[in-house]
């Protein structure tokens, strides 16, 4: 792995419990998407994912859904995320991933892909919709061009916890709920016993989604975990403000990363 990429990602664990904070690119226009980023790492962020908007974001509910929705219909493309991060990473220190699908991955160009991720500093990559056993698809060029894989661990993983903890690399996002994301009102997974097994083979940080919208959810997450991820809340708070969302999503960011903090 790229040892820039490796260094950027274990550091936003570093100092204390992480707050991932995720936003749609593109939404509500790729110029804010930038401010977003700037914006979320001033008010705290410790690192940022980014969706790469797809027409069929399986594993997202209807809040993201909407909001790829109107990325793709406001005329965000790949490139145009990519050349945005480009800009937005000559000040951005934290790091950044993508969540994507593999179609995007595979359409765009495997190679070609890796290759505008290194060039706009992008550390690593979340992909819903590539199993464990599939990781060989992607795993070479990842490697070659160090970009990160993270590996996601659900509560149905639970035969193959420790394998897929053993092999991996930057945090493990360790899915909270079953279903798509989206806000929930309580987290029922037994997420402390998940975390568990992951710590009894590997060192790499975990953070738990899915679910998370309150301070309270963040803490008690926080509490068995290395950090915690929302995306539904902020992208709901983006889809409403829209233009105006900065001044929400940094509060709402600082109130998220204190209540982390407690854990």
């Amino acid at each position: 792995m790229n040892k820039k990429a490796y260094e950027r990602i274990t550091g936003a664990f570093a100092h204390g419990k992480a707050f991932i904070p995720f936003i749609t690119g593109g939404d509500p226009s790729l110029e804010m998407t930038k401010k977003l980023i700037v914006a979320m790492e001033e008010a705290g962020a410790d690192l940022i994912e980014i969706g790469l908007p797809f027409s069929d974001p399986i594993a997202e509910g209807p809040v993201i859904q909407e909001a790829t929705y109107r990325a793709l219909t406001g005329g965000c493309t790949t490139d145009q995320l990519f050349d945005a991060v480009k800009e937005v990473r000559e000040t951005v220190k934290i790091p950044l991933v993508f969540l994507t699908y593999i179609n995007s991955v595979f359409s765009y160009g495997k190679e070609a892909f890796m290759k505008r991720c290194v060039e706009c500093g992008i550390d690593g990559l979340i992909v819903p919709d590539l199993p464990f056993e599939e990781k060989g698809e992607i795993r070479e060029i990842c490697q070659e061009y160090g970009i990160a894989i993270i590996s996601l661990i659900a509560p149905t993983s639970k035969d193959r916890i420790k394998a897929i903890a053993r092999e991996a690399e930057g945090f493990i996002y360790v899915v909270s709920s079953l279903g798509v994301t989206g806000v929930r009102n309580e987290i029922t997974t037994d997420v402390k016993e998940m975390t568990d097994m992951v710590r009894q083979v590997t060192d790499v940080p975990c953070a738990i989604g899915f679910g998370i919208s309150r301070p309270d959810q963040a803490t008690q997450m926080a509490r068995v975990s290395d950090g915690a991820i929302v995306g539904s809340a902020i992208v709901r708070l983006i889809g409403e403000y829209k233009e105006g969302c900065i001044p929400a999503v940094t509060a709402y960011v600082k109130e998220m990363k204190a209540a982390v903090m407690e854990g």
